[in-house]
């Protein structure tokens, strides 16, 4: 911490929880279940940035309940929201006239989605959220953990959470609160992918040195409600293809559930190479293909998100305890890229980590790594849900879309049948994703249609229908490294991509009337936390950090 930083107040825990998803809860319901059977007690407490649970939960989301079986074996008794069951499962192939399917028994097996459930996994957050608090947990939602606290030793002890009141400028407004400590004997970080707090202990600690790089898409997403003559409960649908090139990763899905509600959304694999590509734009143009349009005609959006993805899976999975915590769901990536999934893996990792605290905490210790948490990982079913599509996504950036889905679908079924083993070993995956962004001289740049304000809409139109807000005197929470970057190398090299990848219209660069003086500005307002800019932006001269509490999105049954 800071030299000058303020005394605060601290507040003393068996284990704090950063982030209130799938991960973070069903690691704080199954340290209250451990201590129940044992008769002992365990104080967990749950820190959200989100204004509420679930606020800032965005996923596509068909969910397989294998983890949730386990955790809460009547669930359904107890109301959990899944509720539309996986009836029709298609897969298709788009091109810019018409669309081929193909045979799901062709599919490996992995593919099935029959037994999983269309849910907003927002809603599912809340419920399991309600779970834990029914066991004693304590959640505080709007209280964003913005650093880090270490004890003497070098280990993570807890986290400052809860700082608001400070101006843009840095000077204390009149209604500024220091924040407060939260200590645990052991801290896991939840925040999803690319959390702030994730990247600087796994730089700390160096958690990611023996790993393949961290791969990402961007998910952009948009809830419709639809005539009830075109609504098919149950359906679920994805597509590869148009819009995009061969050379580019990506594909949608379509779900249909509720009361006439559909799921639309698009994936973009983030080491695209064009940097005029434009993932927001490539969604809306995809939404024009007759095959999705039937879907939705005649429909009102009532919803949008983006978040990113982590797409590396097995090859990328860091360390995942170190000294006082551990890594747990999409900070650590367990996403399984060819089914779209990953909840499933988040919640079961949160349930091994508490598993291994638990232990540790009977034992009296705290503070040290929790090695017990890395073998069972090891062990678990998330290695091996991943281990059988560890080729996946390399050979979709090695063979493009086709081929690489092709050779990627035998891959699949080899690794199926023979129990893990691959003809092609483990593939690298080589550069981030910033580093594949290719220079705009290489490149043309991309006319997409223009919105419609029916089928397509903006960027700003579309923020809006996400409630995101942030209070604007505050701190700006897209921080450049080097404020000189976006004009003097980002703009003549790379066209600035910052503004075509980000999904919220938060960069720009403005020219004065004589369209010269270029000038980039951030629109720190718009942003709903997608983290695409830290991942993407080719220079990686941007960080995201949290910004005060409650800010953001806003999401409702998404």
């Amino acid at each position: 911490m800071a030299e000058d930083a303020p005394e605060r107040e601290a507040m003393e825990y068996d284990v704090v929880i950063v982030g209130a998803g799938p991960a973070g809860l069903s690691a704080a319901i199954r340290l209250k279940q451990l201590a129940a059977e044992a008769g002992s007690e365990v104080s967990v407490a749950v820190l959200e940035k989100g204004a509420e649970v679930g606020a800032h939960i965005l996923s596509g989301a068909v969910i397989d309940p294998c983890s949730l079986n386990e955790l809460i074996p009547d669930w359904k008794e107890k109301g959990a929201p899944l509720e539309t069951p996986v009836t029709d499962d298609q897969f298709k192939i788009l091109g810019p006239a018409g669309a081929a399917s193909l045979p799901m028994f062709l599919m490996p097996p992995l593919f099935n989605n029959h037994g999983n459930y269309i849910v907003s996994l927002s809603n599912v957050t809340k419920w399991l959220a309600a779970q834990a608090e029914e066991l004693g947990v304590e959640i505080y939602p709007g209280m964003a953990a913005s650093e880090p606290v270490f004890d003497e030793a070098g280990a993570l002890k807890g986290v400052v959470a809860g700082v608001f009141g400070i101006a843009k400028d840095g000077h204390k407004k009149p209604d500024y609160q220091p924040g407060m400590e939260l200590h645990g004997k052991y801290v896991f970080i939840a925040e999803g992918v690319r959390g702030s707090l994730a990247k600087v202990l796994m730089g700390k600690y160096g958690l990611a040195d023996k790993s393949q790089p961290q791969k990402f898409g961007i998910g952009i997403k948009e809830l419709w409600e639809v005539p009830a003559a075109q609504h098919k409960p149950g359906l679920v649908l994805h597509t590869v293809g148009w819009p995009l090139d061969d050379d580019t990763g990506g594909g949608s899905f379509m779900y249909h559930f509720g009361d006439r509600q559909v799921y639309v959304g698009y994936v973009v694999h983030l080491n695209y190479k064009n940097p005029y590509l434009s993932p927001f734009d490539i969604f809306q143009q995809h939404k024009l293909h007759p095959e999705i349009r039937q879907h939705i005609e005649g429909g009102k959006r009532i919803a949008y998100g983006a978040r990113a993805i982590t797409e590396g899976g097995l090859q990328s999975v860091p360390r995942l305890s170190f000294p006082g915590g551990a890594l747990i769901g999409c900070s650590a990536g367990f996403v399984n890229v060819p089914r779209i999934k990953g909840s499933h893996n988040a919640m079961k990792s949160g349930m091994l980590a508490a598993e291994a605290a638990f232990e540790a905490l009977s034992q009296g210790r705290q503070r040290d790594t929790l090695e017990a948490y890395d073998e069972r990982y090891r062990t678990s079913s998330i290695r091996k849900d991943l281990l059988g599509v560890r080729n996946a996504k390399p050979m979709l950036s090695r063979f493009g879309t086709f081929w690489g889905g092709v050779i990627g679908m035998f891959d699949m079924w080899t690794t199926t049948l023979l129990g893990g083993f691959s003809f092609f070993g483990t593939m690298k995956h080589g550069k981030t994703d910033a580093a594949s962004t290719g220079k705009a001289k290489n490149y043309k740049p991309i006319a997409y249609p223009k919105p419609d304000g029916v089928i397509t809409f903006d960027k700003l139109s579309s923020v809006y229908l996400s409630n995101t807000n942030h209070e604007e005197d505050q701190p700006a929470h897209l921080t450049l490294k080097d404020p000189t970057i976006p004009i003097r190398v980002n703009l003549p090299e790379y066209a600035e991509p910052a503004t075509r990848y980000c999904p919220a219209g938060v960069y720009e660069v403005l020219y004065d009337e004589a369209g010269g003086n270029p000038r980039f500005q951030i629109n720190a307002q718009n942003c709903v936390h997608c983290k695409t800019c830290d991942i993407k932006d080719p220079s990686q001269n941007i960080n995201w950090v949290t910004p005060e509490g409650g800010g953001g999105p806003n999401y409702a049954n998404m």
